[in-house]
């Protein structure tokens, strides 16, 4: 084993009872269901080595290339979205991928293994064509690599598709290319990452499953401009006086991570590993209740350090004691049942409730519902709380999003 020492962090103590947290993915049992993604956070040997040691249950290390990739990094690459005191919503990089192309991986993977043999050591990789995909594979999997990850998700420029586009925003390529990444890779298993920046998310799934591999990590990071300096008029980040287009994580990108993998498990049998917006263990355990094995971390990691493994733990044993699951896999999946189309929704009539005690009169609801809902919150007479109009209130819930107090406002059935 590593001779990491977890002394310096054990003023975070887990908070309730550890359970059993272990969780089968793709024939490998994880002692929990955290991984390491693909990042700044598992590009260097040392950094993997002390995550590992601090409880997490494997990593996917940077994505890599075969040798005499040119990799061009520029600093600064990193930009924040920001509302407020909340600076980190979510979080921009023009990072690239690793600059340690295959063989240093190689060697990475086998001294990983070697000291941590219970955890999950993969790789992500990129090629630019056939030959490259498949040697990279190859390698990683003679190496003795848990799992493969291929990053479909990233620019690729030479697979014969646009120029600039993703590799998975094309089905026929996507299939073609993890095609060949499986045939290379023997027994290891192969997750393609995709994104879900396409006309039908299911359909870049399926080509994933038609091609034999094992499964998807979603949704990624999302392409994006981070802001404008209205002083200087030049894109955030600024390097040098310009800028170019990042990929957006963080917080902000939860409920697209939620969409892209319930649509991916309700279409395939593929194993997902969720990615993207996933910052605690409230997080993760939504994108696995809608289908994920597992879920992988990365900006909550850069923001907060290793030691959020704690919180996860702690939260997800806490969790399955107080909704009554026996595992961890009980947990996968168990939202998918109350998902439906709209049509298929249930009518019913609800109606806003202020809840008078803890209401701080702050008018935010007010406004809301006078501009831009039913106009069905007045003040009357001389009173600080404002009232619900119930011949107007038809239930839209608009009040209850800008309440600033938990549970101040709740819908409630109508009965007739």
């Amino acid at each position: 084993m590593s001779d990491i020492k977890r002394e310096p962090f054990d003023r975070f103590p887990s908070v309730y009872p550890l359970r059993d947290l272990s969780v089968p993915f793709c024939g490998f049992e994880l002692e929990n269901p955290f991984l390491l993604s693909a990042a700044p956070s598992t590009d260097e040997l040392d950094i993997v080595r002390q995550g590992l040691a601090m409880g997490w249950a494997g990593a996917v290390l940077k994505t890599t290339s075969v040798p005499g990739t040119l990799v061009s990094l520029t600093y600064p690459m990193m930009s924040g979205w920001r509302r407020g005191e909340h600076r980190l919503l979510g979080m921009g990089n023009i990072d690239l991928i690793s600059v340690y192309h295959i063989d240093e991986i190689i060697a990475r993977v086998k001294t990983l293994k070697k000291e941590f043999p219970t955890k999950l050591i993969a790789s992500s990789i990129m090629g630019q064509n056939k030959e490259a995909w498949q040697s990279l594979a190859s390698a990683l999997s003679k190496a003795g690599a848990d799992l493969i990850e291929c990053s479909f998700s990233c620019p690729q420029g030479s697979m014969g598709e646009q120029p600039g586009a993703m590799l998975a925003q094309s089905v026929e390529a996507t299939e073609r290319v993890a095609r060949w990444v499986k045939e290379a890779a023997d027994t290891t298993p192969v997750l393609i990452k995709i994104t879900p920046l396409v006309t039908d998310i299911a359909e870049v799934a399926r080509a994933v499953e038609r091609a034999g591999c094992d499964g998807v990590t979603a949704a990624n990071s999302f392409p994006s401009l981070m802001g404008v300096n209205l002083k200087t008029f030049v894109p955030e980040p600024d390097v040098g006086g310009m800028s170019t287009f990042s990929g957006f994580s963080g917080p902000a990108i939860k409920p697209l991570t939620l969409y892209t993998v319930a649509k991916i498990a309700s279409n395939t049998k593929l194993a997902i590993s969720g990615n993207g917006g996933i910052s605690d263990w409230h997080d993760a355990a939504e994108v696995m209740a809608v289908g994920a094995s597992n879920v992988q971390l990365c900006t909550a990691v850069m923001h907060y350090g290793f030691r959020i493994i704690d919180d996860l733990t702690s939260g997800f044993s806490h969790l399955l004691d107080e909704r009554g699951l026996a595992s961890v896999s009980d947990l996968i999946g168990k939202a998918l049942p109350n998902l439906r189309g709209h049509d298929d929704l249930p009518r019913q009539k609800v109606r806003s409730h202020i809840n008078e005690e803890t209401c701080v009169a702050c008018n935010d609801c007010y406004i809301a519902c006078r501009d831009g809902g039913h106009i069905a919150i007045e003040y009357v007479g001389q009173e600080i709380i404002p009232k619900i109009l119930d011949d107007k209130c038809v239930g839209c819930g608009l009040c209850v999003q800008v309440c600033p107090v938990v549970d101040c406002i709740t819908m409630e059935l109508v009965r007739e």
